[in-house]
């Protein structure tokens, strides 16, 4: 599978992005969806992730309240709404799909994810 996301930019402290990720080339509806982040200088880390057929989504504790995972099986797509974003989420912003047989922690850890986009970067600026 094929992954693209796209929506990142330059936003102000506080404000709010939606990132879409499209894929294509396999049945969408087979994968988990995931997106996760690295900042210049850090790691790449988790974010959040959603089941096949996106009824039990994911977070970290970071993003928990203020990011919204979610999908679209018909349109291939998955998103993420950032809300009152902050200078600390800036970094490139990845999605991955993941398929196999996932367990609830499987869900957070990056190498369980075989696919990968190119990324989009979210820069937050106080």
């Amino acid at each position: 599978v094929q992954l693209q996301a796209f929506g990142g930019g330059l936003v102000l402290d506080g404000d709010s992005l939606r990132l879409s990720c499209a894929a294509s080339g396999r049945t969408f509806s087979d994968y988990v969806m995931g997106w996760f982040r690295q900042a210049p200088g850090k790691e790449r880390e988790f974010v959040a992730a959603i089941s096949r057929a996106g009824s039990i989504p994911y977070y970290s504790d970071s993003v928990k309240g203020r990011f919204a995972i979610s999908r679209d099986n018909a349109k291939n797509t998955v998103y993420l709404q950032m809300n009152s974003l902050k200078p600390e989420d800036t970094a490139r912003y990845y999605c991955a799909a993941g398929s196999g047989r996932f367990y609830s922690g499987s869900y957070y850890q990056a190498g369980n994810y075989l696919h990968w986009g190119l990324g989009t970067l979210v820069t937050v600026s106080s």
